[in-house]
């Protein structure tokens, strides 16, 4: 296998992950793409197009909330009265919506982590550290770091480096009612919100480039090895039968795949950012048709990406996908052997997974390699931001006139 440092850099015009640029008119077209999905209303991502109801509950978990409360009061108490106003949303503001994965300033907003003093970022990561698992928040912030590599290595510390992320706050954190935050920057993005004691971590975008360093200051650093691994173990398990309905595409070439799926910003995924209300179709082998050794390395393979929530949180959302095992389909595109890249999709009602090799963007390899991965989860039929919890939140409870009683 290669690893980036048998590559060399990309040489494209700096674009600033900090501040508003002009676009040529090629890059402009894929921004404005992007808007035209998002001027549609939040419907949800759905298979057919019509949303499946009743598939999530607002329920009392027992969960702990509150430190993750606590620590988003802590970060906007730090803050001074402007950055507070910039970092401040409503929980129905259109900002939610907006994220994306690359590095360049496209629809930022929040306040920058890189504008704060030490003990401000230091607040900004415990907001992140208090939000995740202990795994997924190593992942998070191994990402950031590798962000500075990139930095380092073409001296574009303008594009790169590990605090141009921007945090926004939707809601009151301090008032009880339903609240959320966001992550926004290069290879992530995070989006959580919280009713009551239950928490919605969806959309979640992680990626790397490069996803595994050797030497340098960040050496030993191995990004999405669990959900590489994960993918490989599950189609390597597979009947010829099952593998003649799950590989959908030999290979991930370039020479071997349509337009469609080469898309610089997406790849292969059909529900990265701005694609809230995407028609994803079911495909490949369900989990009615997998063994039982099968199912459990179907379900080991979720769990990598739910694990990125802290318990019980994972917990509770493991327990949907259960519920929905034999609706949960798994799809692949690219080889299975050897140190090739590909693509997998996993999608059942409750939950959508995407995992996908990219050519590089820093390094200049026009190929995917395992050197560059991109992964996106998403909560399908109306969940993603929480919204179908709440729409039941505000159909139970009477918020007239700042009141909060059940209706």
């Amino acid at each position: 296998m290669e690893y980036w440092t048998d590559y060399g850099l990309n040489h494209f015009p700096p674009w600033s992950a900090r501040r508003q640029v002009h676009f040529p008119p090629p890059l402009q077209d894929l921004v404005d793409e992007r808007l035209v999905h998002f001027g549609e209303p939040f419907a949800g991502i759905t298979a057919n197009g019509s949303r499946c109801n009743d598939l999530f509950n607002l329920i009392e978990t027992g969960g702990d909330t509150r430190t993750l409360a606590e620590a988003a009061q802590a970060f906007l108490a730090h803050l001074s009265a402007e950055q507070r106003q910039q970092a401040m949303f409503p929980l129905d503001a259109e900002e939610r919506r907006r994220w994306i994965n690359v590095h360049m300033y496209i629809f930022r907003h929040g306040v920058m982590l890189e504008d704060l003093d030490a003990e401000g970022r230091r607040l900004g990561i415990d907001l992140l550290r208090q939000t995740l698992s202990h795994r997924g928040f190593a992942q998070a912030r191994d990402i950031m770091r590798t962000n500075q590599l990139l930095a380092d290595i073409t001296k574009s510390h303008d594009e790169f480096g590990e605090w141009p992320y921007f945090v926004s706050i939707f809601g009151d954190p301090a008032g009880g009612e339903p609240w959320g935050w966001q992550i926004d920057g290069h290879h992530l993005c995070l989006n959580s919100t919280v009713i009551g004691d239950q928490v919605v971590l969806t959309p979640t975008f992680m990626g790397a480039e490069p996803s595994r360093i050797f030497d340098g200051p960040f050496a030993g650093t191995v990004l999405f090895s669990a959900e590489e691994r994960g993918g490989l173990d599950l189609i390597r398990s597979l009947n010829a039968d099952q593998a003649a309905r799950a590989i959908l595409r030999p290979s991930i070439h370039p020479d071997d795949l349509p337009r469609e799926l080469q898309h610089p910003f997406d790849g292969r995924m059909q529900a990265g950012a701005y694609h809230d209300n995407v028609v994803v179709p079911y495909e490949g082998v369900a989990g009615a048709d997998l063994s039982d050794a099968q199912r459990r390395r179907l379900l080991a393979l979720i769990a990598a990406y739910v694990g990125w929530a802290p318990e019980p949180h994972a917990q509770i959302k493991m327990a949907e996908v259960v519920s929905h095992l034999d609706e949960t389909w798994f799809s692949w595109m690219g080889t299975t052997d050897g140190d090739d890249p590909f693509y997998y999709r996993v999608q059942s009602p409750v939950v959508l997974i995407e995992f996908d090799h990219h050519p590089g963007v820093v390094f200049d390899n026009q190929v995917p390699s395992r050197n560059h991965v991109h992964t996106v989860v998403r909560t399908p039929n109306g969940n993603d931001y929480g919204m179908d919890l709440l729409r039941q939140h505000h159909d139970r409870f009477d918020h007239r006139h700042g009141q909060h009683t059940s209706r």
